[in-house]
């Protein structure tokens, strides 16, 4: 005010040397014009408006049983596999299995054309037939030889000579017989039958072609499904808790075939096979499961994740997947205090498990049963930001909707877990909104013309 009141001196100072009156109330109105831009810039600037609260979506941490498990990559595979080939030669005569189906056990597959084979067994029994006639022709010469040796009738060679002959013919009989069984082997091979059920494959050959036993294609694959098996592997640094598992479990271990992507579990069977050494140039163990597929969920050749169940972990705290984030310093959570704010919580995970259960963790540190952990809509939060729980689908909300004292109920991780994220969202998977602007908005300037003049200008 003292800076004011000396341009007041300064400025009426003039008047005594001869100004006008009307210069006189032009300088007044300057000095006041002066004074009011001083008060104003001493007045104390207004508070800054209170950011509005973010909108999250929260889960309570719970506390109850879980299973110690590891998770790994598996294909699944049938638990008996063949390709069936002919093992004589000769014309394919017919097929007798559908392409797709099941088939039992002994089942007829396909037959060969069986004449030449039919042949030689009958000529195998017919040369049996002349040998045992001539050998029986042997012992009757034999016996008269050996009366006569006795009555010196005959020399002890012609005797001799004799029962050699008859050795020979008792020898060729049973070769006779040998050929018969060969003769009926390879016709009973004209007939193909299935080793065990299973699944037939397609048919890799037509009636009518001339098949051989040295054909690498065969006629057909069966893979036995029910069972199936899945053979998987775990990092090596799981091997030591597996082991461990095995000796303290008199059971065998169980293992959960999921599909990929949504980690349903499409069969629970047994841990069937751990193998004997660790794979050095991946640095992991093979292991198989073998499930019951009466409904054939599994199917040879499909990728699914198999979860070793290894034992039981009691008063474990489970907290859904999404809640868990990461930073430079590692994982954290945000934490919601009594007062709605947002508290950045370092955390530790079950890292063993890399398949998260039905979309939930195992927090190992950092969290408490009962606290509030966000699960949605974390690229908003700050350290101490303020929160509001996101509205339900269809429920009014927004940016300036104030904070509840008393917040609604936060899901279970249970239900979250199972909840679509676009659901969480308030219903706009894409949270898109659209907005119609008046013309006469200030995001479209007016446009005025000049009388007299052809120009136009815009509004400010």
């Amino acid at each position: 005010m003292s800076n004011a009141h000396n341009a007041a001196q300064s400025m009426t100072a003039p008047l005594a040397s001869g100004q006008s009156p009307h210069s006189h109330g032009l300088l007044w109105a300057a000095v006041i014009a002066a004074v009011a831009l001083l008060a104003a810039g001493c007045s104390p600037p207004p508070p800054p408006k209170a950011a509005p609260p973010v909108q999250v979506r929260t889960a309570l941490v719970q506390q109850q049983t879980a299973p110690i498990t590891r998770t790994g990559v598996g294909n699944v595979l049938p638990v008996m596999s063949v390709t069936v080939r002919t093992r004589v030669d000769g014309q394919l005569d017919s097929v007798a299995f559908t392409e797709g189906q099941d088939v039992k056990a002994g089942q007829v597959l396909a037959r060969i054309d069986p004449r030449t084979y039919q042949a030689q067994l009958d000529q195998s029994l017919a040369q049996k037939a002349k040998d045992e006639a001539t050998l029986a022709n042997a012992r009757v010469d034999l016996a008269r030889y050996e009366e006569l040796i006795q009555q010196d009738a005959t020399t002890r060679q012609t005797l001799d000579t004799q029962r050699a002959l008859v050795g020979q013919l008792q020898a060729a009989v049973q070769n006779d017989d040998a050929q018969i069984a060969f003769a009926r082997v390879n016709l009973g091979y004209t007939t193909i039958t299935a080793p065990f059920a299973g699944r037939a494959g397609a048919r890799l050959v037509d009636p009518g072609n001339i098949v051989r036993a040295a054909d690498a294609g065969g006629l057909l694959v069966i893979n036995q499904i029910d069972p199936i098996a899945v053979q998987f592997t775990l990092p090596e640094s799981a091997f030591q808790s597996v082991n461990a598992a095995l000796r303290a479990s008199h059971d065998v271990l169980a293992v959960q075939a999921l599909e990929r992507g949504t980690g349903a579990v499409l069969a629970e069977g047994k841990l069937a096979l751990v193998n004997n050494q660790i794979d050095a140039s991946t640095g992991t163990i093979a292991l198989k499961g073998q499930f019951p597929n009466p409904q054939h969920k599994l199917w040879p050749g499909q990728s699914v994740d198999a979860r070793l169940v290894l034992g039981q972990r009691e008063q474990a705290l489970i907290a859904p997947s999404a809640a868990v984030q990461r930073g430079q310093s590692g994982l954290y959570a945000y934490v919601i205090d009594e007062g709605g704010k947002a508290q950045m919580q370092p955390i530790q995970i079950d890292e063993g498990d890399s398949g998260a259960r039905n979309n939930l963790v195992v927090v190992t540190q950092g969290l408490k049963a009962g606290e509030r952990v966000v699960v949605d809509g974390h690229y908003k939060l700050t350290p101490g930001a303020q929160t509001v729980e996101m509205p339900a689908a269809g429920g009014k909300g927004g940016a300036d909707a104030a904070p509840r004292s008393s917040p609604p109920a936060p899901a279970s991780a249970q239900e979250l877990a199972s909840t679509p994220r676009h659901s969480r969202e308030g219903g706009n998977p894409n949270n898109v909104t659209s907005e119609v602007k008046p013309l006469d908005s200030p995001s479209f300037p007016r446009r005025q013309e000049l009388r007299g003049n052809d120009k136009e200008k815009t509004a400010p």
